[in-house]
């Protein structure tokens, strides 16, 4: 009897701990991908009206892209806060750090008031929303998947990625809302703000749901887990581990970016479909990204983490062949992107702890993810709108078929790597 009721404890305590993950992943994204769509959608015209319409949309984007950059060196500045003040200390100051930027962006007046000033202001206050985002990592796939069952990692390590399509749903609609209910001028001149205030509430609740987390039992050795490693030792020990586990996810992190940003920029430089239609399609393919994430899991258990990627990217080398239906039926490639994204995403970063030893993976981890973003998703929109500017639309696919590539390089030798810990999953 005793141990029944142990037992029910520890199914509500797991179930409550799986929603705050849930609700403090929802609410990272939702900040970033406010951002992702504004620069897109609002900043060539508010801060670069100086600029012809494409090469404005490139700076903005190059602005978007300074955020992913200041990640790691966030990652070093937390590692020593973390050392003085706490991990809960160090997630409060990021997420302060975040949210106060944000309000800040929300409250930047246009180059039409201040000039050359407001974007470099722009610029700099990206920057500390980027000291802010990875400041704030903090293990908490690592976490559940250390905590999870063997047959249910899979399915424990896509809880955090669900937070990737609620938060752009979420951030989506938003916009969708903002942009169906005021004229172009109102929205331009001031409803595009109401966004970027949004985001210091939420990242209020972000933060009480992290501090929470701190004091949950994984029910593993979370001071083994969770310890940091000096970089120097990280770098000459793990160095293998962390460029291929940066390299892995390569391809989920640039098609993320190809559905949600890219697709806004092509229709608004290039066609002449309505950008609500646009952002409708994309909110139903976010949807249907959370089913498909959470299919991930489950094939994840069944098979294995690595067969769910492989099959996702050969889906996704099939997709790029879609990508010249945003001429015309934009609905194909947005659709299909966002169900091959979420099975892709469900376990592109659960599969990265396991190339670490219990010592280096808390550090191992955080450094291989921020690596991943840089390379994957920092510069995806630039580098697709520059590719379709200088040579159309087809050149934007074969950058997303070289992502394939990498990744499905990266699982081959991380399957062969001798520096591999734990068999795959």
């Amino acid at each position: 009897m005793a141990m029944a009721e142990a037992e029910i404890k520890q199914d509500v305590r797991l179930d409550d701990v799986i929603t705050t993950v849930v609700m403090a992943r929802v609410t990272d994204y939702f900040g970033f991908f406010v951002f992702a769509i504004a620069s897109a959608l609002v900043f060539p015209t508010v801060f670069f009206p100086f600029l012809d319409p494409v090469p404005g949309t490139l700076a903005s984007f190059a602005v978007f892209s300074l955020a992913f950059l200041a990640r790691p060196v966030a990652s070093l500045i937390g590692r020593r806060l973390q050392r003085r003040i706490g991990r809960a200390g160090k997630i409060t100051v990021a997420l302060m750090l975040l949210g106060s930027s944000t309000v800040a962006i929300g409250l930047l007046p246009g180059y039409d008031k201040i000039g050359l000033l407001a974007p470099v202001l722009l610029a700099v206050l990206r920057i500390i929303q980027g000291l802010g985002l990875g400041g704030s990592w903090d293990g908490l796939t690592l976490q559940l998947k250390s905590a999870a069952p063997k047959d249910r990692a899979g399915r424990y390590g896509m809880v955090p990625q669900l937070g990737g399509p609620i938060g752009f749903c979420v951030a989506a609609a938003m916009f969708y809302v903002l942009t169906g209910f005021l004229t172009p001028e109102e929205f331009i001149t001031h409803g595009w703000r109401f966004a970027f205030f949004a985001v210091m509430a939420v990242n209020v609740v972000s933060l009480f749901a992290r501090l929470r987390l701190l004091t949950t039992d994984f029910g593993s050795d979370d001071e083994t887990l969770m310890k940091t490693s000096p970089l120097r030792h990280l770098i000459a020990v793990e160095w293998r581990s962390i460029l291929l586990s940066a390299l892995l996810p390569l391809s989920s992190y640039a098609l993320l970016h190809m559905l949600t940003v890219f697709p806004i920029s092509y229709t608004l430089l290039y066609t002449d479909h309505a950008i609500s239609t646009i952002i409708l399609w994309q909110l139903v393919g976010g949807t249907l990204a959370i089913g498909t994430v959470i299919a991930s899991g489950l094939l994840a258990d069944r098979y294995s983490s690595r067969a769910v990627l492989l099959v996702a990217s050969i889906l996704t080398l099939a997709l790029c062949f879609t990508i010249g239906t945003l001429d015309t039926m934009p609905s194909v490639y947005i659709i299909l992107g966002f169900l091959v994204f979420g099975l892709s995403y469900g376990q592109s970063s659960s599969i990265v702890p396991n190339r670490f030893s219990p010592e280096t993976r808390y550090s191992g981890s955080a450094l291989a993810t921020n690596l991943s973003w840089i390379i994957g998703a920092a510069f995806a929109p630039f580098v697709g709108l520059f590719l379709v500017s200088t040579f159309g639309l087809w050149a934007a696919a074969l950058y997303l078929v070289s992502g394939v590539v990498v990744t499905l390089a990266s699982l081959v030798l991380l399957q062969r790597s001798k520096s591999i810990k734990p068999p795959l999953a």
